[in-house]
């Protein structure tokens, strides 16, 4: 039986591979609100075999796709960005639906689809397009030096469920700009949206007279990741998700050198407050940015780091602000901060965590609880204040441990010295905030804050698009979001072009015209 669609979505429970729909029956995949977890969103059984189906159609659209003029695959991309905007309220009940998130936030995210279509053809200086350009420079009266940027050829996106349409967006568009095919495999917590982003992306190819095959869509779970991130004939990965998924990617490749393998990974992002911190603007930075997607989005503040001569201001204040969060129903009428988690293994994942801190010597602040009356997988935010941060100590309170959740460590420093030392103290280095009203001591801190993004009097979650978005250490490599995503989606190739007939004879060489003979 194959289940009705989510009003959002106009095909049944399917793959999309070569331009044409591919039923999944069964129940092999089944997505729930994590609101109302007996309300079915998305049911299909994936089928493996789909993957080299959707990889084979994706090269052999690649040539006729990449050979297109630019303005062409804009004018595709353009068409998307219209549909996004005309069906936005579609897209967030969807996003809403399958993830658990409020309104307001799935609005925002449903909004951002086109607005990433914009900021990809931005030809401005400080836009992603000037960076791949070609371009031609003159070596000498005869040579000329070119450079031309290519597509990859056939990339493989694997994306997250916690931004289920953001994410993904913002790697195909890039990569379908500068002519690369794309074989999409959403998340299997939110199949749904990702299965919406095809039927949108699908409708805009097909107005344009596009070859078949440019995009693709396989639904799965782990063994679909690691079939499509594995493939020979695909030339890219852009992966969204935990540093434990993205190693096995890594460790997939290791015999392909070649291959494009952009990894967007998580984050232990720290927020540092010092004693000149205006203290209204850091708890509600600190609190939003904690907090915020129920704790579910790589950027958000895991640790906070605290001088001791504010501490027992903070800390309460920190407990009080957040304590007065309204988390709830993602539909409710009145005003939401934040719904539930994703799924209740990852609601329990929280609670084993805040055990774990506590039974290490944590102090609780504020203790992470089920939401009364509510049948979804809903939590309240925790704060839990730790001796100090450390990457060494496995069964240490402050363990670098990246708790996917709204559970928030916090932890007293005496210095500046000190507080840079303990924001460093962690194997991730997606994002960094600092809390002060002193330049000196925030231009240090963006120096030496080891994250690939830093910000100052303001959270550590909310990264610009106009910018770029990735991490260090564990939490990534290049920068696969944000306005760098277009770097990842060509490589370089440099030619040098000689106008006159005559060959350069090295010191030592000698040639004679008579050799050549005559024609």
């Amino acid at each position: 039986m194959v289940r009705p669609p989510h009003p959002s979505l106009r095909q049944p429970a399917s793959d999309l591979i070569g331009g044409h729909w591919r039923t999944l029956t069964g129940d092999g995949i089944v997505s729930q609100n994590p609101a109302h977890p007996d309300r079915v969103v998305w049911q299909g059984s994936p089928v493996l075999e789909h993957v080299d189906e959707a990889v084979t159609a994706a090269r052999a659209a690649l040539s006729q796709w990449s050979a297109a003029p630019f303005e062409y695959r804009a004018a595709v991309l353009r068409r998307y960005a219209d549909l996004c905007k005309a069906r936005a309220g579609q897209i967030a009940e969807l996003i809403s639906d399958e993830t658990g998130k409020v309104m307001w936030e799935a609005r925002g995210e449903a909004a951002a689809l086109a607005t990433k279509v914009d900021i990809t053809f931005d030809r401005s200086p400080t836009g992603g397009l000037a960076r791949v350009m070609d371009f031609s420079i003159s070596l000498s009266e005869t040579r000329t030096g070119r450079c031309q940027f290519r597509p990859h050829g056939v990339m493989a996106i694997i994306a997250p469920f916690n931004f289920p349409a953001f994410m993904p967006n913002g790697q195909f568009i890039p990569a379908l700009a500068m002519g690369n095919t794309v074989v999409l495999k959403p998340s299997d917590k939110t199949p749904g949206v990702g299965q919406l982003l095809a039927e949108l992306m699908a409708e805009a190819l097909e107005s344009e007279g596009a070859p078949l095959g440019v995009f693709n869509l396989v639904q799965g779970a782990s063994d679909t990741a690691s079939a499509l991130s594995s493939h020979e004939d695909i030339d890219g990965i852009l992966f969204t998700g935990s540093w434990a998924v993205g190693r096995k990617i890594v460790e997939a490749n290791l015999d392909r050198p070649g291959r494009m393998i952009a990894l967007e990974l998580g984050g232990n992002n720290p927020a540092v407050v010092l004693p000149d911190a205006n203290l209204k603007q850091a708890a509600i930075e600190i609190v939003r940015c904690a907090f915020n997607t129920t704790g579910q989005r790589c950027t958000c503040t895991r640790r906070v780091v605290v001088h001791e001569a504010i501490a027992d201001r903070v800390v309460p204040l920190l407990g009080k602000c957040a304590s007065n969060l309204v988390f709830g129903d993602p539909r409710a009428e009145h005003p939401v901060f934040a719904g539930p988690l994703i799924s209740r293994e990852a609601r329990q994942a929280v609670f084993d965590a805040q055990c774990r801190f506590v039974r290490n010597g944590g102090q609780v602040i504020l203790q992470s609880s089920e939401l009364p009356s509510a049948d979804g997988w809903f939590l309240t935010p925790g704060i839990i204040e730790v001796d100090r941060f450390t990457r060494a100590e496995v069964d240490a309170c402050g363990y670098d441990e990246e708790v996917f959740g709204p559970l928030l460590r916090v932890a007293t420093v005496a210095s500046l010295d000190e507080a840079i030392e303990q924001a460093n103290a962690t194997k991730f280095g997606l994002t960094a905030s600092v809390f002060t009203r002193s330049q000196a001591d925030a231009e240090r801190f963006l120096r030496e804050a080891r994250a690939g993004c830093v910000n100052v009097n303001t959270g550590t979650a909310g990264a610009s698009g106009r910018l770029p978005i990735g991490g260090l250490g564990i939490s990534g490599n290049h920068r696969p979001m944000g306005s760098f995503a277009l770097d990842c989606c060509v490589y370089p190739v440099a030619q040098m072009i000689e106008t006159s007939g005559a060959g350069g004879l090295a010191e030592g060489m000698r040639f004679d015209d008579e050799w050549v003979g005559k024609p």
